[in-house]
């Protein structure tokens, strides 16, 4: 598929039509923002994944956010794309303060063309978790190796888990006894795409193919259970490695993020 038409299907499915269990889906004209039904600690959590503006309306709708979510005294993020609309809308988001993080190369990879490193059985001690009270351990991971603490991520997983372990694969390797590189898999039977998650390893543990061990895992649980497309959100780390399997860049995304204090 040439790259207009998978960015096209990308955008139609992962970004327009789709929707979180643990979170409500609202559309509001051209902008689609989905709101946590579960609190976080002291206030909930959203994020706007798709919107289309133009110079005419994208400060009153951006206005519209702000007021929304700081009526519910929720912070939230607004994912932007380089093809959205008006061209400056980061430059706009970022003027009414949203903190800016790194860029991601949204990377797709056409499953019938997954290279036999994908396809070749997997030797690392990989398991995959299915119980919510094994998730702090894949978390831990997360939190070590990115150095932050991620408690709505924790809770999220074992949400998810418990509540449609259908839409989520977790795994973890394990290590001296204990897991050291972690990531999962979000899947919905509704869209052509499954979504590659997480992928951190310990610094300690590094270099020893655990990264493209779990990538090879979650792709061919990818391909058995039909998805046509596997897609990942690339930091500058991931990127090359990603680019090695036969990811394309279909795109480059920017969070800008609003942190509102909640209400007393």
């Amino acid at each position: 598929m040439d790259l207009q038409s998978l960015l096209a299907l990308y955008d139609q499915e992962e970004r327009i039509n789709v929707e979180y269990p643990d979170h409500r889906r609202e559309q509001i004209g051209t902008v689609i923002r989905h709101v946590s039904l579960h609190a976080e600690g002291a206030a909930p959590r959203g994020f706007i994944l798709y919107s289309r503006l133009t110079e005419a309306n994208v400060e009153q709708a951006i206005r519209e956010q702000l007021d929304y979510f700081g009526e519910l005294g929720a912070s939230f993020g607004w994912k932007a794309y380089d093809h959205d609309t008006p061209a400056d809308l980061r430059d706009r988001l970022a003027a009414h303060r949203f903190a800016v993080d790194e860029a991601e190369a949204i990377m797709v990879l056409e499953l019938d063309q997954a290279p036999p490193q994908l396809l070749a059985p997997v030797t690392q001690d990989v398991r995959r978790i299915t119980d919510p009270g094994l998730v702090d351990g894949v978390v831990a991971v997360q939190d070590e190796a990115l150095e932050g603490t991620r408690v709505d991520l924790a809770s999220h997983l074992r949400r998810t888990l418990t509540d449609h372990p259908e839409m989520l694969s977790v795994y973890a390797i394990y290590a001296d006894g204990r897991p050291v590189s972690s990531a999962w898999l979000r899947f919905d039977a509704r869209s052509p795409f499954a979504s590659l998650w997480g992928g951190s390893t310990l610094a300690a543990y590094r270099k020893r193919g655990f990264y493209t061990a779990l990538l090879a895992v979650r792709a061919q649980e990818a391909i058995r259970r039909g998805a046509r497309f596997l897609s990942i959100d690339a930091s500058p780390m991931s990127r090359p490695i990603v680019e090695r399997f036969g990811f394309r860049h279909i795109i480059t995304a920017y969070d800008r993020n609003w942190d509102v204090k909640p209400k007393a």
